[in-house]
């Protein structure tokens, strides 16, 4: 089971991905050093929802890799799945980064998402520091759509937070609102 704060479990040393007409083979545990780590898996290439939140991510990419993320999305589908929907679907081939391939299960049972009567994955979003330690996760059932710019938020609080030691972001925070000090003379105060 996935927990804040731990390590990212991680069950496979190499996954192998769809990204810019090619497959690409990545370790997660080591590939990309110093990098945020953004998991979104979803339950399957064409399907209705799925193609709607990767179409989003895709238009917010630049500003997930600008703050040193590396978005990744993940199905149950093989990579030449993933190149047979990027070819066909509008939505889809605006994605430039990586989508990850877990035909096995693997990965997705790892991180809690794995529906074992269905084969597929829930939707799930993972935001993973440099140090592969878990910062926030959320799944659901699958039909709800995740919002690209929550997940951005997120990441820039999570990133704050690791870069401000003993601030915490608020409720709804964005870059350049007031943080908190957490102590006793705040008990009451808010």
């Amino acid at each position: 089971m996935v927990t804040i704060g731990e390590l990212a479990p991680f069950p496979m040393e190499e996954m192998q991905s769809y990204q810019n007409d090619k497959i690409k083979i990545f370790n997660l545990h080591s590939d990309f050093p110093d990098k945020w780590l953004v998991l979104v898996f979803y339950p399957a290439d064409f399907t209705f929802v799925c193609p709607t939140e990767l179409a989003e991510l895709a238009d917010h990419y630049p500003e997930f890799q600008a703050l040193g993320a590396e978005v990744m999305s993940v199905s149950t589908d093989t990579v030449f799945v993933h190149k047979a929907w990027h070819d066909e679907s509008p939505a889809i081939k605006k994605i430039k980064f990586p989508m990850l391939a877990d035909p096995t299960g693997n990965l997705c049972r790892a991180f809690g998402t794995y529906i074992e009567s269905e084969g597929l994955s829930l939707r799930g979003t993972f935001i993973i520091d440099p140090d592969r330690i878990v910062r926030a996760l959320e799944i659901h059932d699958n039909s709800i759509g995740r919002s690209a710019r929550e997940l951005l938020r997120k990441l820039q609080a999570a990133k704050y937070v690791r870069e401000h030691g003993g601030e915490v972001c608020p409720a709804s925070w964005e870059p350049g609102k007031d943080t908190l000090h957490p102590g006793l003379d705040l008990v009451g105060k808010i």
